[in-house]
């Protein structure tokens, strides 16, 4: 696993002495496409499939029940616990030092006629994406939930929600976004190679060439592409994966 963080360290490097405009669109892109799969990789194991892969970071088994499920996500100590209790009356045990929760817990409360489950979940620290912590347990089981909630100490800087955000959105959880409204089919190996179209003018870094070299790292030399949105290449990149929440 160090080796492929190795090599996600080495291009974000490389990224990050690269200048940014048109005519380095596609290099970049080619770049986000090689860290993508290595972070695949990293979190699911060889191959990057999250099914049957020991790697993969399963979550705590906790059954869903109620209307819908809630996720409390943030770093330790910062009164996860104690929201839990309040909300449902569920008792989570709460104290004065870091990590006082080691598991899930769940919790029930009702709102306007419907169950809710809140999920009381341990602190997660920078790196939990990683495989630091018991962050990939914690993350697995959030991207289970309908809502998350980031629970933010008011004393802390405001930053440490944007690095939360950060490890969610590395493990493939996509805060606030709705799916690229993207059309993408990949074709047989005699299907003729790559279409290509935009509905809507591109102004994000999207074009052809840089679909085509993204593509190329995947090993993708047929398929069919339409645009209907103004997107970027990382989501671009999310359409292709497949497997962003």
């Amino acid at each position: 696993m160090s080796e492929i963080q190795a090599k996600i360290d080495e291009i974000e490097t490389e990224m990050a002495r690269t200048q940014k405009n048109k005519a380095t669109n596609y290099h970049l892109g080619t770049l986000k496409a090689k860290i993508a799969k290595l972070k695949s990789e990293l979190i699911n194991g060889p191959g990057g499939k999250s099914s049957g892969s020991k790697d993969a970071g399963r979550g705590f088994e906790v059954s869903k029940s109620g209307d819908t499920r809630i996720g409390l996500v943030g770093f330790p100590s910062v009164g996860k616990s104690t929201l839990l209790t309040s909300l449902t009356g569920t008792a989570s045990e709460a104290a004065a030092y870091e990590f006082t929760t080691l598991t899930c817990i769940p919790g029930t409360m009702t709102y306007r006629g419907a169950r809710v489950q809140v999920l009381d979940l341990p602190g997660i620290i920078e790196g939990a994406a990683d495989g630091k912590g018991r962050g990939r347990q914690v993350i697995s089981t959030a991207r289970t939930c309908n809502l998350i909630l980031i629970v933010l100490d008011a004393a802390k800087p405001l930053t440490h929600k944007k690095l939360i955000e950060q490890e969610l959105f590395n493990f493939g959880i996509r805060c606030n976004q709705e799916p690229p409204n993207v059309k993408f089919e990949v074709k047989g190996a005699t299907s003729g190679g790559i279409a290509y179209s935009e509905a809507v003018p591109q102004t994000r870094g999207m074009s052809q060439e840089v679909a085509r070299n993204v593509l190329r790292e995947y090993k993708i030399s047929s398929a069919e592409i339409l645009l209907r949105e103004d997107i970027t290449v990382d989501q671009f990149i999310d359409v292709i994966e497949g497997n962003r929440k």
